[in-house]
């Protein structure tokens, strides 16, 4: 076992993996926009061009396209998903810059085969281009260090397109959740974390040994980098107690109830830990659902009237039920969060493990404990 590997942890469980990671489309899109923008002010396409992601990696990308006129500039980048099974895998994501009048600051536009939000529930409003908050923000700060470079004020559309993207997303839920037209640019890390099911259970279970090793008590089961950073706040655990069980709830949950330390936290996104609350043990989006008639059962059971329980059973996503229900006062992120907390101790059969389990919105706020 190496030092990094001896550390263990989140980084030491993607090592593990042996998975080649990717990029995300959020992080294509914002590298197709640093090369326009660039080309836009000085009439020159950087070529690799390389972009700094929200934990400090500074990828560079080749361009597959790029176009200047007098009415903007183009470039586009093939995704490269790495080794995950990911539909979205050599798509190009293209980005087109135009100058906007002062004080317009950045726009965002879907271009073809970028969808647009149609029903509540997203953290984006309806009619926007569904490009989600993260890549906005990594676009603007790109924007951002350019002009300030160049001495520009930064004014610009920003068109995000990706070619067949319509087609693509038919192969994802995204007409389910109200976003038509085309595919989402995602990512809040800018990298894809890539896996086989067989290597990312082999991953947590050498995370929990590496922590009992080192004679640590407490860890938590993390659904992604955002719940990470959250029991990090909560509970300053350190980088070794953290496991990356993304959707495999059920392999954290079987190997500590072998394999027990004193405490376990279950931090994660709302949505998913809500299918944990259902009962399911595999929280991928392909072979589990958010159940909302669940979770109105659940809400009437926390003072929801029927009124509310029926908009939450045919709520959009599991983040408007959520929603629904803090305008009302029900306490449906805390309901979930028990529930998970019961179905986590079922699986684990009376194993000497204390558990509790916080649910976090896509901000990162605490909106359930159980």
């Amino acid at each position: 076992m190496n030092a990094a590997e001896a550390r263990g942890g989140r980084s030491a469980q993607l090592k593990h993996t042996g998975l080649r990671p990717g990029w995300t489309t959020g992080a294509c899109a914002t590298a197709a926009t640093t090369a326009a923008y660039t080309a836009l002010l000085t009439g020159d396409f950087p070529d690799p061009v390389s972009i700094t992601l929200p934990k400090g990696q500074t990828p560079a990308f080749a361009l597959a396209v790029e176009e200047l006129t007098a009415q903007g500039a183009s470039a586009g980048v093939v995704k490269d998903a790495g080794d995950d099974p990911d539909v979205t895998h050599g798509a190009l994501v293209r980005s087109t810059v135009r100058r906007l009048p002062p004080g317009s600051g950045v726009v965002f536009r879907a271009g073809p085969g970028v969808g647009t939000v149609t029903l509540p529930g997203l953290p984006l409003d309806v009619g926007e281009p569904a490009v989600n908050p993260v890549p906005r923000r990594l676009m603007r700060e790109h924007v951002e260090r350019i002009a300030a470079e160049h001495g520009d004020a930064g004014d610009v559309e920003i068109t995000v397109s990706v070619d067949h993207g319509e087609e693509i997303a038919r192969s994802t839920w995204n007409g389910r959740l109200g976003i038509l037209g085309g595919l989402s640019i995602l990512g809040t890390t800018g990298v894809v974390v890539p896996y086989s099911c067989s290597a990312w259970i082999d991953s947590i279970r050498r995370g929990v040994d590496v922590a009992r090793a080192a004679g640590l008590t407490h860890v938590a089961g993390c659904t992604g980098s955002t719940s990470e950073k959250t029991v990090v706040a909560e509970y300053g655990l350190p980088d070794i107690a953290l496991l990356d069980m993304g959707d495999f709830a059920g392999a954290v949950l079987k190997y500590v109830r072998r394999h027990p330390v004193d405490r376990l936290t279950i931090c994660g996104g709302f949505a998913k830990l809500s299918k944990l609350a259902a009962g399911h043990l595999d929280l991928h989006s392909a072979r589990s659902q958010v159940n909302k008639p669940f979770l109105a059962g659940l809400a009437r059971t926390g003072g929801a009237n029927d009124d509310l329980a029926s908009r939450i059973a045919t709520a959009n996503t599991g983040l408007e039920a959520l929603r629904l229900c803090e305008a009302a006062g029900v306490p449906l992120g805390d309901l979930v969060a028990a529930r998970a907390r019961d179905e986590a101790l079922t699986v684990l059969r009376g194993a000497p493990v204390a558990v509790d389990v916080i649910c976090v919105d896509r901000a990162g706020v605490v909106v359930g404990r159980g």
